[in-house]
């Protein structure tokens, strides 16, 4: 397992990802640990992106329960009708919020958050066991660059017992 991470310099976020995506594999690869692997996925965007704020919600107890993070403190409970990632979790798809001042119920954890993206993250049978959120201390930071490219090293996780 590598230690570290071998990430292009002066890249295209889209190129970040391509690169970022085989050293998840990786990093994944053999390990069934659910919890591990979601803190492994947090610190590897963290580090490659630099986000104010990367976490993960699990479902738990009919809402979403906060799980592996890093960044400022976090909201620990959030239920499935309220901000960004309750919305994700009832749309079941992804939410690009480029000013969260502007999303109706946006719960502030943080007033240093300016933007935020929301991906649902599934099981092998397609169910939503979680949702990864990604905060930017930084107004309209989120595209479809990055959708594609959090869909794609989520659906790593599918295999991953709980």
């Amino acid at each position: 397992m590598a230690e570290s991470l071998d990430l292009p310099k002066n890249a295209s976020r889209a190129e970040v990802y391509e690169a970022l995506f085989p050293q998840v594999q990786a990093l994944l690869a053999g390990e069934t640990d659910w919890i591990a692997n979601l803190a492994n996925v947090v610190a590897a965007l963290k580090e490659a992106f630099g986000f104010f704020w990367v976490g993960f919600y699990r479902v738990q107890e009919g809402q979403l329960v906060l799980g592996p993070f890093q960044g400022p403190i976090a909201c620990t409970r959030i239920a499935f009708d309220r901000g960004v990632c309750g919305h994700a979790y009832r749309a079941g798809s992804a939410v690009i919020v480029p000013d969260v001042e502007r999303f109706p119920g946006h719960i502030a954890c943080s007033s240093l958050s300016k933007s935020e993206i929301v991906v649902p993250v599934r099981d092998s049978s397609g169910a939503i066991i979680a949702v990864l959120d990604v905060d930017s201390d930084r107004l309209n930071d989120f595209s479809e660059v990055d959708r594609e490219g959090l869909e794609k090293i989520l659906d790593l996780l599918k295999g991953v017992t709980l």
